[in-house]
């Protein structure tokens, strides 16, 4: 390492508040006892404001972070005298927190390029001799020595467009100004950054103010005004203080006052601080407070370059467009044109703010693609969540959801998604936001700041924040979308101002993208996100697709109450002991107890409570005559299936069940292994459906031996497919007909329902997804000697269960990830291997991941005598429906309303996988449970889906206590050694003590004093 020679400390507002001073003063007083020769400069935002407070040493660029007084003595002795890095207290690199001491080489700071940021970080903000030492004031000495007219093309050639969100070209509004009529004209700044989540003009005004002077400075000589007005708003003490200092350092200096430069420019400067009001963004508002009233806007024309500021020209350009202007000129407009896009020229401040591990300032050339600045710089979404959309334009703007992370970010590339580029603010939103409830904020938002001067945004903003928030609360109609779409386009075009023309978007861009979500809450009363009140009783019991009262059944297995925790979850899923082994759990990805440590092993818990049943609880059924004299047919025993089944026995009907195997259970007995799910586990649950009046026929295939026809004719009155998608997806390479190739529903039904299925001696898995690691793991069990799995993404991209994929290792399958197989190759006849290319990841596609594409390396084979595809299924609807009418789409699955399950065919009910595609047994139960209360409804008029009903929790509890220290229980697993060669179950079920413990662990986010017991 270089010898330090200066040592910046960040004072910007977020650093300083984390005790950044503190650091510096400390920092100051150990080189001044050890009588070193380095500077210590308390600069303007670094950027990075997670990691604060930051310090960079120069000249190698080691920067620290969190640093605290008590490190300072380390820093100094170890990096200052000796050359070294303190690697503990070094810049953590995102996502691997490997410290990465040197900027160069984090992609934070190597990928930004800096203009408008370029001294915040260096120079000293409360010192003119410092700004002068490092280039400042000599584009301002420059362009007096251009002239007016020279000086306004140069910003015109330079593409220039104004940051403050409309992005009209700056030149072009400096000619307008410099053109128009009058003797007085005045210069304003506008520093008041009202969007929520946005700080790169206060962070500018702190870190460089002396950049913002000369830009106004030079503005002025370049449209002949004298006088100019810095409006900030008085919530940023610190930007105002140094922007005070800076003018007055100007004025001794000869920069600001009479006789400038001795060249006969004329110009001041003066702050004004608004109040806070959002409205004065709006250049015609901003003005109208300067001018000491209140802030409201004026109908254009006349525009502010003709009649602005007490009816004089004005012009008006936001910070960061006056940053860029001394770098313009002193390096030039081609030089400044360079970067950026053709119609989208230079670069842009963001601030990374929300669900994001690099929370801070950076500075982009625009067109990046918005994926990269998320993933990039920012370092992707934390804590495992799923990234879900981007806020740009703050109330302003729009959203960007991830089928769109490609797009670049640029004035006309968002526009046409609906967003806008606004001043900066970019704030990411993860799995946990619901987008009608931030619609909701940012209209209550924009609704609470509008002057109320014009009815369309006044009245209009009012009766759009009515409907969205009767959304939210669960009294949402048919018919809000349309009226909020309608409201949105005539508050768009009628309103006054910027303001209330953009007010809508947030509203609008979510439905756009997002429209799923409000008829979710709207049709099925349910908040998908799990955060709007009035919807979300527990976030993890709405996170359930079959909404299980999940802190319902976990306190009463810790009171050991197992019979009455068991019919609590039956009340909504009959598959307790299946889910307990193969559910998804998403509701543990809601649990709130993720942000204390980790979230509560609800599936640990359900497990224990099936294995601890002695007596099947059979739940409530209520008898019905006429009910039970109702045929109604259902198509497939599968989760789907049965579930439909099961809900319809509680309601008095004797459905009958045509299953086309000859064993009952569909997918989860033909596909999954016994060593996840043992057979008898899944057999005692069918049978207690068939307890309750179900009758299962085997061996009846649609489309062989029956047709819906047939069912209609036979008197059913209403018919459920669950027939699932049980036919494996094509590879679609060369050789695929290569014998000894096979798809893994075909492979897995061969054994778990025949008993036997060919395996090779070497085999290769294509795919990433449970059924590809079910299949691994189930050739390894019937004596492969190698068993290789390729996928073409990244390992943290494999669907598959983690500990699945981990467990498959374990046993010897070997995991070869970014490979994609091109060829299967034929020897003698049969599969010999699988010519392979190692793939790289290049830009998003619209899945939100990186499209996996070819890297430079040549392909290579894996030897292999067997291949088993597991890329996806699909369905012969065409065989299954016959030629009766029912809609399908172009993948081939079966259209069916999502809250209904109603085909296109009136009688006709469909769910599972024949119509949302390959998901789990519970998001099929849930699937199964909707098309029930629907067929009751149209067989009798009425829902009587009594189960849906909350049922008050009598298990004591005291919200005051203090939550359990307990660590997450961890499923106990079967030694690897006595698992070889046998299918026995994997997992072990936990012991009382274990469970009663996790139970415990719930922090019971259902408590309400009304309906909890203490």
């Amino acid at each position: 390492m270089s010898k330090v020679t200066s040592i910046s400390v960040c004072a910007g507002a977020g650093c300083v508040s984390a005790g950044s001073m503190a650091v510096s003063a400390a920092l100051k007083d150990a080189i001044a006892t050890r009588k070193l020769n380095v500077r210590v400069v308390e600069t303007g935002c670094l950027g990075p404001c997670v990691g604060g407070p930051v310090v960079l040493c120069q000249p190698d660029g080691i920067l620290y972070q969190k640093l605290a007084v008590a490190d300072v003595a380390e820093v100094v002795e170890k990096t200052v005298m000796r050359g070294e890095v303190v690697e503990r207290l070094a810049w953590k690199r995102a996502g691997t927190e490997a410290p990465t001491p040197l900027c160069a080489d984090d992609p934070f700071f190597n990928r930004q390029v800096k203009i408008a940021l370029r001294n915040c970080g260096v120079v000293d903000p409360l010192s003119i001799d410092d700004y002068i030492a490092h280039g400042g004031y000599e584009a301002l000495n420059k362009a007096l020595g251009m002239g007016p007219d020279a000086v306004i093309a140069e910003v015109k050639n330079s593409g220039l467009r104004g940051r403050g969100g409309a992005g009209f070209p700056t030149g072009l509004k400096w000619e307008f100004c410099r053109k128009a009529k009058g003797d007085v004209k005045f210069v304003l700044c506008n520093g008041d950054e009202g969007d929520p989540g946005a700080f790169m003009d206060r962070s500018l005004l702190e870190g460089d103010p002396h950049s913002i002077i000369e830009a106004m400075i030079i503005a002025g000589f370049a449209i002949g005004g004298s006088q100019g007005y810095l409006y900030v708003r008085a919530e940023y003490p610190l930007a105002v203080e140094r922007l005070g200092i800076a003018i007055g350092q100007a004025r001794k200096q000869g920069f600001l006052g009479p006789n400038i430069l001795g060249k006969g420019l004329n110009f001041d400067l003066e702050i004004r601080m608004g109040s806070g009001a959002f409205v004065c963004g709006e250049e015609t508002a901003l003005m109208t407070s300067i001018e000491g009233k209140r802030g409201e806007p004026r109908p254009r024309p006349p525009f502010p370059a003709h009649s602005g500021l007490w009816g004089k020209p004005s012009l008006l350009n936001n910070v960061e467009t006056y940053a860029n202007i001394p770098a313009i000129l002193n390096k030039g407009a081609a030089w400044y044109a360079s970067h950026g896009t053709a119609k989208s020229k230079g670069t842009k401040v963001f601030a990374l703010a929300g669900s994001i591990r690099n929370t801070g300032l950076v500075e982009v050339p625009i067109g990046m693609p918005l994926g990269d600045i998320i993933y990039e710089l920012g370092g992707g979404v934390p804590n495992g969540k799923r990234f879900k959309a981007a806020q740009l334009g703050g109330p302003s703007g729009g959203c960007i959801p991830r089928q769109h992370l490609d797009v670049p970010v640029d004035y006309e590339s968002l526009s046409e998604l609906g967003a806008i580029m606004g001043s900066g603010g970019l704030i990411v939103m993860d799995e946990d936001t619901c987008m009608v409830d931030m619609a909701r904020f940012f209209l209550d938002f924009v609704q609470d700041e509008s002057c109320g001067k014009c009815p369309p945004c006044r009245i209009g903003t009012k009766r759009m924040l009515e409907i969205v928030t009767r959304i939210c609360e669960g009294k949402g109609v048919e018919g809000d979308i349309e009226r909020l779409e309608e409201l949105g386009k005539q508050i768009r075009e009628t309103s006054l101002c910027g303001l209330g023309q953009t007010a809508p978007n947030p509203v609008l861009s979510t439905i756009r993208h997002f429209r799923s979500e409000y008829e979710a809450h709207i049709r099925e009363k349910r908040c998908p996100a799990g955060v709007c009140a009035g919807l979300v009783r527990a976030p993890c019991q709405s996170a359930c697709p079959a909404n299980v009262d999940v802190p319902g059944f976990i306190a009463l297995v810790g009171q050991k109450k197992i019979a009455e925790a068991l019919r609590l979850h039956r009340e909504r899923n009959p598959f307790a002991a299946v889910c307990a082994r193969v559910c998804f759990h998403t509701c543990e990805d809601k649990c709130r107890r993720s942000m204390v440590d980790d979230a509560v092993s609800i599936r640990g818990v359900k497990r224990y409570m099936a294995d601890e049943e002695v007596t099947t609880q059979l739940p409530e059924v209520r008898p019905n005559d006429t009910n039970a004299s109702r045929k109604v047919a259902i198509v497939g025993a599968g989760p789907a299936g049965m579930a439909c089944a099961y809900f319809l026995a509680r309601l008095g009907y004797k459905p009958q069940i045509l299953e086309g195997e000859s064993r009952p259970g569909g997918m989860p007995v033909q596909t999954i292994p016994a060593y996840r799910l043992p057979r008898e586990i899944l057999s005692q649950e069918v049978r207690m459906i068939e307890r309750m009046g179900v009758n299962i026929e085997t061996n009846q295939r649609l489309g062989r031996d029956f047709s819906l026809d047939d069912l209609r004719n036979r008197g059913f009155e209403a018919v459920f497919l669950g027939v699932g998608a049980p036919i494996g997806t094509r590879l679609g390479v060369p050789g695929e007909e290569t014998p000894g190739v096979d798809d893994a529903m075909r492979f897995l039904r061969e054994y778990n329902i025949r008993g036997s299925a060919p395996v090779g001696k070497d085999v290769v898995v294509v795919g990433g997804g449970n059924a590809a690691i079910d299949t691994a793991r189930t050739a390894i069990r019937l004596g492969a000697k190698t068993v290789t799995v390729l996928y073409r993404r990244t390992r943290d991209e494999m669907p598959a269960y983690a500990e699945e994929i981990e467990e498959s290792e374990h046993e010897g399958v070997v995991i070869k990830v970014l490979t994609a197989p091109l060829e299967i190759v034929a020897k003698d006849g049969k599969v010999g291997g699988v010519r392979c290319q190692l793939m790289t990841l290049g830009d998003f596609d619209r899945s939100g991941r990186r499209r996996p594409k070819a890297a430079s390396e040549a392909p290579f084979v894996v030897p292999c005598d067997q291949v088993i595809t597991a890329i996806g299924q699909t369905l012969d609807s065409k065989t299954l429906l016959g030629a009766l009418p029912v809609a399908v789409g172009k993948d081939g699955f079966i259209i069916a309303d999502k809250v209904t399950g109603r085909t296109s065919v009136d009688w006709l009910y469909c769910g599972g996988d024949a119509s949302s595609g390959p998901s789990s047994v519970v998001e099929a139960v849930a699937a199964g449970e909707r098309a029930a209360v629907a067929i009751d409804a149209q067989l009798t008029g009425a829902e009587h889906a009594f189960w849906r009903a909350d049922v008050a929790c009598n298990v004591p509890f005291n919200p005051d206590d203090e939550p359990s220290h307990v660590a997450r229980a961890k499923m106990q697993l079967l030694a690897v050694d006595r698992r070889c060669g046998n299918f026995r179950e994997v997992e072990q079920p936990w012991t009382e003590s274990v469970a009663l413990a996790e139970s415990g662990r719930c922090l019971r986010c259902d408590y309400r004093e009304t309906t909890c017991f203490k």
